[in-house]
Formats: C-alpha cells, structure tokens, sequence
C-alpha cells in the first residue's frame, strides 16, 4: 500500500533556449556566399496537471529533480534547431505549488485549474543569417539561446472537502465517518489510528449531500509540530465548516469542554482564518455515560457554546442517536453558506521574479582563441538594443553603464591592456582606460532589436 505523502519539497527546471548558429553559404559558384545560420530551437517548458488518479504525493517523497528538455542549437543551411520537449508532472488535485523559500503560491492545482505552465522554457537564439545588412553582409554573430530557469518548489495537498472532522484523537471521528459516508478507514482502539486524512461522501435523502474529510487527530501542540497533528492542520483550510467531535463521556478522563478549547486554540494558532469557520459540535458517545448523566454534560457544552452560535448535537454512532439530525443540520448550513470552492491565489510568479536575476547578471572572460575579452548577459544585450553607440552622448551612456555595473572592474581583474578587443554580442572595440579617450570608431555587427 503506497504511503501517503501530502507535502514534498522537488527541484524543478526548464529547458534552455538552444543558439543560433554562425555559418555561411558554401556553393559551388558562390565563392562568397551569404549568413545561414539557423535559429535555436526553445526550450521545453515545465507542466503541472492533476491526474485524478491519484491522491497522494508519494510519487515526490524523496524529492528529486525535474528537468525539461533544452532546445537543440541552430545548424547550417538555415536549419532550425529542434524544440526541446515540454515536461508534464502530475500531481493530485488539490495541490498547491509554492516558491520553497519565501512559501508563497505559485499555482494551486484546484476548481478550474488542471494545468498550469510553472517554467517556461527559453526562447532559441537567432543565427546569423538575421544579422546581416547592407554594410555588413557577414555576420559573425548569432544570438545565444535564453537560459532555463530552475526553481525548489514546496508541493502540499490540500484535500477537497465540504466538511472537515476535527477533535482529539480517539473520540470517535473515524467511525463516525464509516456510518454517515463511503469511506471505511481503520478504526482500531489506539491513538492516531488515523494516519492519512480519509473522504468520505454522505448521501442524504431529499437534501443536498456534501464530501466530509477526517482530519488525523489532532492533540495539543499540533501547531507548533507536536505529534502529528501538524502535519494535517492544511487539510482543514480549504473546508466550508468543521464538525468538532469531542467526546462527551469522558472516556479517557479529560473534561469535553477542554478538550474543545484546546482543538480550537490549535486552529487559531496555526491559522486565524481557520478558527473563524463555522463549527457544529458532535457531543460524541453519549451511549457511554451513566443514566442521567447525558444532560448534565450536554447542558454544559451548550451553555458555554450555543451563544456563540455554535450549535451542539448529542450523538452516538454506536446507536446512531443524533446523527442524522446532525447530518441534515450541516446540509442546510452549507446550502447557505457560498458556494465557490476555496482556492489559493497566485503570490509568486516565477517568470518575473527569476528573470530580475537573470537580467542583472553578466559574464566577463578571456576568449583565449580570438584573443578578445567578452562581455557577456541578458541585461548588456538588451542595453545594446536601445543605445545608439554613434552618437557621442549614447557612447558616454555605454561608458558609465559598463562602469556602474563593475564590468569595467572585472576586465581590470583580468589584467586588460589598453589596446586590447573587447567583444560584446555584435560591437568590437579597443580598451583604454581613460572613457574620454575612447575612440567612437569600432568595427559594427547589427544587433538584435529584441
């Protein structure tokens, strides 16, 4: 029997952007012919998709890498490179993505959403063959394919429920669920017999019926990680309403009224907006008390809760007492309540936050066989696109940006001589230490508008 598994942590990455390719035109009688290279192919993308086969994380227990297929790079005779492959990674519905680090949400696998497009792969870079024009017909240069972005995700179920069951371990929730729905867990007389949250669907007659799920015990602590309740807490979050069993009789020797109190603080400790949820109380085995007894504990709990418009319900699922009605109380309730299903937003949205990075890096080395230094990046190529290095002022602008940005520095780091090429995407020119020295003359490619 698979184990269940309801949060994994998984590393996850996009195809690279294959690069265009540098070559020319070698016929028979053209001696000198022209750019064909071809363009890079893209990079596979990364796909969640829920498969409704499924209904744990086992799959990611121990983690793992997934990575889409990079795109091919560009050939000769204008050849594109073949697209890299998408990667489809399927989760049970119910899940929610998030950003590892900050726990934000990137895609919750609920309601409408069956795919969702997590990293998208780069796109390939183009061959010479659109670099070339009239002043310059032999492009010695090809855009390079977009980098993949990579990315640790933290993966929880959240399970789909109308109703969750939350109490103390033991108090009978497990069984009640075997008699009001389809589901048949374990019952067994022990702590946390309930090892996995279990559904259930309660069917009623002439009233709506709704999916029940019977959240793991829960026991003081629970949300600060103690025993396994902290596990489980997230089951409840997306839940419509809760009914609290407790058990009334005191089987285990501690007082039902705080034992309710204690359940409720760990709600509220875990998360506020739980413990705002409307709750109905299951005042469980009733069957076990002494004669007489029932209304004494009964009166109690309803004293202390049905001001507060929580309604309470004697039970028994030994005998059946008090719950249908009960049952039928939660039909209404939730045929009042909205229906929308609850979803978790979007708060972390990789393509922009990955790409600040990506733009604001850049590499500077030695290219040992042209004997040039290079200049490389996202954010130096795009700069390249929107200044005007003829003109003395967009010069200047070129200057201090290689300045500001500590490219300058690093050429320096690697011993640069004045004189000496440097390179950068389509543009060539001697270094001088001096900026006001520099001559405005160099040897021109055209460059991507991109």
């Amino acid at each position: 029997m698979p184990v269940f598994v309801d949060k994994a942590k998984i590393f996850i990455q996009s195809g690279k952007g294959g690069d265009g390719h540098i070559s020319f035109r070698r016929e028979k009688y053209v001696p000198n012919g022209g750019p064909d290279g071809g363009d890079g192919g893209k990079g596979g993308d990364i796909i969640f998709v829920v498969d409704e086969g499924i209904n744990t994380l086992s799959d990611f227990h121990y983690g793992g890498k997934y990575k889409a297929e990079n795109g091919e790079n560009g050939n000769k005779r204008r050849m594109h490179g073949k697209n890299g492959a998408d990667l489809y990674i399927k989760v049970p519905e119910g899940t929610v993505i998030k950003e590892f680090t900050s726990g934000k949400v990137i895609a919750d696998m609920s309601g409408d959403t069956k795919e969702a497009v997590i990293l998208r792969g780069g796109r390939g870079g183009n061959g010479n063959m659109h670099y070339a024009t009239s002043t310059m017909q032999a492009p010695k240069y090809a855009q390079p394919g977009q980098p993949s972005l990579e990315l640790e995700v933290l993966l929880e179920l959240k399970v789909i429920a109308d109703v969750g069951l939350v109490g103390f371990p033991n108090v009978g929730k497990s069984t009640f669920l075997s008699k009001v729905s389809n589901a048949r867990p374990k019952i067994a007389n022990y702590h946390f017999t309930t090892l996995s949250p279990m559904l259930g669907v309660v069917d009623l007659d002439g009233a709506k019926g709704f999916v029940v799920a019977d959240i793991p015990g829960l026991i003081e602590g629970a949300s600060q990680g103690a025993g396994l309740g902290h596990e489980f807490l997230r089951h409840i979050e997306r839940t419509r309403m809760m009914i609290h069993v407790v058990d009334a009789a005191s089987t285990e020797g501690r007082d039902p009224i705080e034992d309710i109190e204690a359940i409720n603080n760990e709600l509220g400790n875990y998360n506020a907006d739980i413990s705002k949820k409307l709750q109905v109380i299951a005042a469980n085995k009733i069957d076990m008390l002494p004669e007489g007894e029932e209304s004494d504990v009964i009166k109690r709990i309803r004293e202390k809760y049905e001001p507060l418009g929580v309604k309470v319900f004697p039970t028994s699922t030994l005998t059946g007492k008090g719950v249908r009605e009960l049952l039928y109380y939660v039909s209404r309730v939730l045929s009042e309540l909205p229906q929308d299903k609850i979803t978790f937003r979007q708060e972390y949205f990789p393509e922009e936050e990955l790409k600040k990075d990506l733009d604001t890096a850049f590499s500077v080395y030695y290219d040992s066989d042209a004997e040039e230094y290079v200049i490389e990046g996202p954010r130096i190529e795009k700069m390249l696109g929107y200044t005007n290095l003829e003109s003395e002022k967009g010069f200047a602008f070129f200057q201090k940006f290689l300045a500001d940005n500590g490219i300058l520095d690093e050429l320096e780091k690697l011993h640069i001589h004045e004189g000496d090429t440097v390179r950068m995407y389509g543009y060539s020119f001697e270094y001088y230490r001096n900026a006001d020295t520099v001559p405005a003359d160099y040897d021109e490619e055209d460059e991507d508008d991109e």
